[in-house]
């Protein structure tokens, strides 16, 4: 009994010892939870993440194995043709039904003696060799296809970035909201106190809680730029690959980009997929030509029999060709011609587009480039300068409300203009290496 109660104690004990080995596991897996904070993503990052889990990504990727699919399709032979019947079998008794004729015949002598049955084994032979130009008309649609998914991948990382740049400069919004808002509360607390002393008006009082309602309003509305843009970049990464607390991470600062459109343009012309894909269309319509033409070269059936006939063995071999004397498919050769005028033109077509989209996204990144270098010159720091003297000024009894306010203005729309201004500069960025087709641009 002692060693009964002695074993239930120490059983007791374990299922103790495991809970709380449980709860301590559970608390720390939460604090370290909790330390480590949301994920931050880097743009790169974002961009890899979206090329691997973007569904509308995931499903263009599939259009090339249905492409493949089809060269396998292309490339199967036709199929033999298997037949077989027996004629002039009786219903019913040949001697019952005839006795005159077959009153001497088993059943079995009248199948083998008086009926005819046929075996044979039909073949059709492509002829103008249809086969191989079917499959390299297949594997050139591939390959154009290929192309075709990797500029989805182009557009897929210039959407990308451009919602990371939003939540960026949603993000750099709300810092300077925050700071002015913070900075603009001791003012507000300062007008209180001289108001309730008498050493200003109720009406200079009520100018400047009124300003204190543009800083919060400010802060609203970018930290909800913030979320929604978050949210639309989770969309593009793939709503399941991330959670929903996470973050960007990298800096939203003036990046210098060295070089000119002309290098650019010839490195476009290099790496773009799109004209890639528009000058394999070219190839491809020349591959569909060539089937075309060979659709036109007339194919052999040929056909082997057995034939069983009235106790006779027999063996005999056909062979049909269709005469091209009305449709040597003139129609389709034609048209396929045709086709290749039409992708030839459009691949033409495209190498321009390339050269324009370069140009007008280096010229637009230059511009917006000259915008950000005007503020960075000194007209940030004279914003900043005039709002703190005038400040200073204010608080001193120097300077009139009227004037403080009027910097106060000043200092935000110019922050936020330089903001805005930076990141039509990073996005313009984000343009030319859409236009170029890489990322590593100098």
């Amino acid at each position: 009994m002692r060693a009964n109660r002695l074993h239930s104690f120490y059983r007791r004990l374990r299922a103790k010892l495991a809970v709380c080995t449980v709860l301590f596991s559970t608390l720390k897996g939460t604090a370290f939870a909790q330390t480590q904070g949301p994920v931050k993503i880097s743009l790169d990052e974002a961009i890899q993440m979206a090329l691997q889990h973007n569904h509308n990504m995931l499903a263009a990727r599939t259009t090339i194995q249905q492409s493949e699919a089809e060269e396998t399709t292309a490339n199967l032979r036709p199929n033999p043709s298997l037949f077989a019947d027996w004629e002039y079998l009786p219903l019913g008794s040949p001697a019952k039904q005839n006795p005159s004729v077959y009153g001497g015949q088993s059943t079995s002598d009248y199948l083998h003696n008086n009926t005819e049955g046929d075996i044979g084994l039909s073949y059709l032979i492509e002829r103008g060799r249809k086969r191989q130009h079917r499959l390299q008309g297949a594997k050139d649609i591939t390959l154009q296809t290929r192309s075709l998914v990797a500029d989805n991948e182009r557009s897929l990382a210039f959407n990308v970035a451009t919602q990371f740049v939003n939540v960026q400069v949603a993000e750099s919004t709300i810092e300077l909201a925050q700071q002015d808002l913070k900075s603009f509360q001791q003012t507000v607390e300062l007008g209180e106190m001289r108001y309730t002393k008498g050493a200003i008006s109720e009406d200079d009082f009520l100018k400047i809680k009124l300003q204190l309602l543009q800083f919060e309003t400010d802060l609203q509305q970018a930290q909800l730029a913030r979320e929604q843009g978050l949210s639309d970049l989770r969309q593009l990464l793939g709503y399941e690959s991330v959670s929903a607390d996470y973050d960007v991470a990298g800096a939203f600062d003036y990046q210098p980009v060295k070089g000119n459109a002309e290098d650019f343009q010839l490195k476009a012309l290099q790496n773009r997929p799109d004209l890639r894909a528009a000058e394999q269309g070219v190839t491809a319509a020349r591959s569909q030509y060539d089937l075309q033409k060979a659709q036109g070269k007339v194919d052999v059936t040929v056909q082997a029999n057995y034939s069983h006939v009235n106790a006779i063995n027999a063996a005999t071999f056909y062979t049909s060709v269709p005469l091209p004397i009305f449709n040597r498919n003139q129609g389709e050769i034609a048209r396929a011609k045709y086709a290749i005028t039409q992708s030839d033109e459009q691949q033409k077509f495209t190498n321009g587009q390339v050269l324009t989209d370069v140009h007008d996204a280096y010229e637009g990144l230059r511009e917006t480039e000259r915008v950000v270098r005007l503020y960075r010159s000194g007209y940030l720091d004279v914003a900043q300068k005039d709002r703190d003297i005038s400040e200073y000024a204010y608080k001193r009894g120097a300077a009139s409300l009227l004037d403080f306010l009027d910097a106060e203005r000043s200092y935000r729309a110019t922050q936020l203009a330089y903001r805005q201004s930076l990141a039509g500069y990073l996005l313009a960025l984000e343009q030319l290496r859409e236009a170029v087709g890489v990322r590593s641009i100098p």
